[in-house]
């Protein structure tokens, strides 16, 4: 058995400080400045998102594909039906386009 296993294995630097990091050195330097994740723009928020977890990204992006393929497959096997559920989609997303816009210009 070793003595020397209980002590500190970090050497002295020359100024007499141990080795251990300062935490104020690995802070964000002070000259960036903090943003607010409501500033964002929809893209800017989706670009942070994808970096702080990409995987997550992709399996979206993967549900999205294999529903996608479900929605062309609906067309090909019912094309009424799937004429009817894009119109209501269509309807649907200008109502929400609409509210959006009105909410838009009554908060400004």
């Amino acid at each position: 058995m070793n003595d020397d296993a209980d002590g500190s294995t970090a050497t002295p630097r020359e100024d007499g400080e141990s080795g251990a990091g300062d935490p104020t050195e690995t802070d964000a330097p002070s000259d960036v400045a903090d943003v607010d994740f409501a500033d964002l723009s929809l893209p800017q928020r989706l670009f942070v998102a994808a970096v702080q977890n990409p995987t997550r990204g992709v399996v979206i992006a993967v549900l999205f594909a294999f529903a996608f393929s479900f929605y062309v497959a609906l067309w090909m096997a019912f094309p009424r039906v799937g004429a009817l559920f894009s119109a209501v989609g269509v309807v649907v997303v200008l109502v929400l386009l609409g509210i959006y816009y009105l909410i838009g210009h009554v908060l400004d």
